[in-house]
């Protein structure tokens, strides 16, 4: 008689401490759990192997990218029920008593030994990143954290993030706007902050497919220096500058921030780029980005940021995010970016919180990923989109549970007579 799914309900719900919110479905063909809630599918005992050597996120991350576990139905309702249950539960004290001492993980691993057998550890789907050179946040490692995520295919991004080619946060005037309106008002809004004018010179950092650098050169006549690691990146930007006629005006280059010699602009954009630099950097980065600007120029960082730890001692990398999605990426909190800022030199003006927007753009994302997933599919891995399905929809239900924000921060290189030239109502954006 099949009963692999029961036995995995009453296995997780020992461990959890309370009956578990969705419904399992096994490899074997059995179902336990609630009727009518979101089904969790087990299709391979490999699935539990990974959990035994890899506890925890990684091991499931594991089994959903090779595709051993998935979900049937609502994602967002999955998500949500798993997150409040395990990732949000709180984790134990790091001194905490030893899995090995502890006799409910022990009966655990047993159960988990006999459902799923203990060997051998399954090898890593191929989309894992594994091969890092060098200490955190060197320029040959960023540029192989950079290449891992960004170099997967102009057309794969073209699917997700639609003709606009923006990779970051939208503005949305309502819910009911097109993700091409709510990229094109974000991108008008960075440059009114900005302040850009006819002829001024803007270095947009971490230029993406160019999307910005277009954006202010054709509609405020600025000049751009566009920079990227991402060699796909580059050679889509400079065929869309091209085709736009803007050859003239724009320049994208593949160089690291620390490379720059040739200022001062007027303006700095840097929208979805510091995430990239981690904290060993962050100092750095504020540094070089303000030695870069001209006196009264200014800066706006578009960036995300994570709820602050009461023991800053005590935060982790995601796991899933390090080894699938953004390798060595960092989120700092809202203070800890303006206090870098500010040592810096810059004179904070302005911060925007507008993670609600973040969560309507994950949102369409994953729409136009489910909507054509077989081209998706075909355009990259099963297992990379699968990551990006994840990736975006668990993403999604951080900004909309205040787990995380995103911040559009406008500061100035204010000289020291103090004249900061933003005008009285900065909200006005004239």
């Amino acid at each position: 008689m099949a009963q692999a799914a029961l036995r995995l309900t009453a296995l997780a719900e020992a461990l959890l401490g309370e009956a578990l919110p969705v419904r399992i479905r096994a490899w074997d063909g059995s179902e336990a759990g609630p009727h009518g809630a979101p089904v969790l599918v087990v299709r391979h005992r490999r699935a539990l192997r990974r959990l035994l050597w890899k506890p925890g996120e990684l091991g499931l991350a594991r089994a959903w990218v090779a595709g051993e576990i998935d979900v049937e139905g609502d994602l967002y309702g999955a998500l949500g029920r798993l997150a409040g249950l395990i990732w949000e539960r709180g984790g134990e004290p790091k001194d905490s008593v030893h899995p090995v001492l502890d006799p409910r993980l022990r009966a655990a691993a047993k159960e988990l030994v006999r459902l799923g057998g203990a060997l051998p550890p399954p090898a890593p789907p191929a989309e894992e990143m594994r091969r890092r050179t060098g200490r955190l946040h060197t320029r040959r490692r960023d540029k192989e954290a950079i290449s891992h995520h960004y170099d997967v295919g102009n057309d794969f991004y073209e699917l997700v993030l639609g003709p606009s080619m923006v990779y970051s946060c939208a503005y949305w005037e309502s819910p009911d706007a097109t993700l091409e309106d709510a990229q094109r008002d974000k991108l008008d809004l960075v440059c009114r902050k900005l302040g850009l004018q006819e002829g001024d010179r803007l270095l947009d950092v971490g230029c993406g497919w160019g999307s910005m650098a277009i954006h202010a050169a054709r509609e405020y006549g600025a000049r751009v220096v566009g920079i990227t690691l991402s060699r796909e990146q580059a050679a889509y930007a400079r065929k869309r500058i091209a085709e736009e006629g803007l050859t003239d005006r724009i320049e994208i280059r593949v160089q690291d921030y620390r490379d720059i010699k040739d200022g001062p602009f007027d303006a700095i954009s840097s929208i979805g780029m510091a995430e990239h630099v981690g904290s060993v950097r962050y100092a750095e980065y504020a540094d070089i980005l303000h030695g870069l600007l001209k006196d009264g120029g200014r800066l706006l960082n578009h960036q995300i940021a994570r709820r602050p730890e009461r023991d800053e001692s005590a935060y982790e990398i995601d796991e899933f995010i390090d080894k699938y999605v953004f390798p060595d990426g960092e989120l700092a909190p809202l203070g800890h970016t303006l206090a870098a800022l500010e040592e810096a030199g810059f004179e904070a003006r302005d911060v925007e919180p507008i993670r609600e927007h973040y969560a309507l753009t994950l949102r369409q994302w994953v729409a136009n990923l489910e909507a054509d997933w077989r081209r998706a599919v075909g355009l990259t891995s099963p297992g990379r989109a699968r990551i990006w399905r994840l990736y975006m929809a668990a993403s999604a239900l951080s900004f909309e549970r205040n787990r995380i924000g995103v911040n559009q921060i406008l500061a100035v290189k204010t000289p020291e007579g103090g004249a900061s030239g933003m005008p009285l109502r900065a909200r006005s954006w004239n």
